[in-house]
């Protein structure tokens, strides 16, 4: 389970990586089929920045997953805290990373 979970991770902590090289603009939904009018009312710098975060944060979820085992109680607050942090996150993506 442990060696599932590793390879599971890897592909999130691969893509924020490249997040934070300032690389990856077109794996990023919504973005990659903007016109290029919308694509000026973004901060890209920040966008990508948040969309790092969100994969470490991910990764890390993936990793903790065996760690929790299979305690029901654990799991779902664990998910719970994902969902609540991915919404947080769209919340911030379109308000923080807009251009003003």
């Amino acid at each position: 389970m442990i060696f599932l979970s590793a390879i599971l991770a890897i592909p999130f902590i691969a893509f924020g990586i490249i997040f934070l090289m300032g690389k990856g603009d077109n794996l990023i939904a919504g973005y990659n089929t903007a016109s290029e009018e919308e694509r000026k009312e973004v901060n890209i710098r920040r966008l990508r920045l948040l969309m790092a975060i969100m994969m470490a944060i991910t990764a890390g979820f993936c990793a903790i997953l065996p760690i929790i085992g299979n305690d029901k109680n654990m799991v779902l607050a664990a998910t719970g805290l994902l969902i609540v942090i991915t919404i947080v996150f769209v919340i911030v993506a379109n308000t923080w990373a807009k251009n003003k």
